[in-house]
């Protein structure tokens, strides 16, 4: 992993701050090619997957460069539904990708998921930049992707309190729709 820069601060968005939802969207709207990403996250805002305290945002001087979030998906059992935790979507402005900014986003992420007890994390992600924080593909723990991806992009985190029972289709709430 790439050394984090100096002054890096990394912390939970501050709720009901349009300043700083304004600039989130600026950084997602820097880091993709369209809007798709910037309106996922408002989307997930005003949803009832919305966990504020998965909202996390990097800084450096107070400038926010980079932005995380986990929020709710579906997990269909076939015996029931369990809700569970997608990452989605990551974002570090293009003149600070590749210093460490991404992964430490992704290391506050699944610490603040620890902290909740929540028992896994999914993401559609690249194959080569996850399984650094023990991320795997979601067919080895028996989870299957809502829409067919490459196998090595849909991968699932398990954490301290999953349990082996947590197996079957995820099912992504509207908000993800066209995304």
């Amino acid at each position: 992993m790439s050394r984090r820069p100096a002054g890096l601060a990394v912390r939970v968005e501050r709720a009901g701050d349009a300043g700083e939802a304004a600039a989130i969207q600026a950084v997602h709207l820097a880091a993709f090619p369209s809007s798709a990403e910037a309106d996922l996250v408002e989307a997930i805002r005003a949803s009832a997957a919305f966990v504020p305290q998965l909202s996390i945002v990097a800084s450096l001087d107070e400038a926010i460069v980079g932005h995380i979030l986990l929020s709710y998906v579906t997990l269909d059992t076939g015996g029931g539904a369990e809700e569970v935790l997608e990452l989605a979507p990551m974002a570090v402005t293009p003149e600070h990708q590749g210093e460490g900014i991404g992964s430490a986003l992704v290391v506050a992420g699944l610490d603040a998921a620890e902290i909740r007890e929540e028992p896994l994390v999914l993401v559609l992600g690249h194959p080569w930049f996850y399984p650094r924080f023990g991320f795997r593909p979601s067919t080895a723990y028996g989870i299957v992707p809502p829409r067919p991806v490459p196998e090595a992009t849909f991968m699932v985190k398990p954490l301290t309190t999953y349990r082996s029972a947590l197996r079957g289709r995820v099912i992504l709430p509207p908000v993800f729709e066209g995304v």
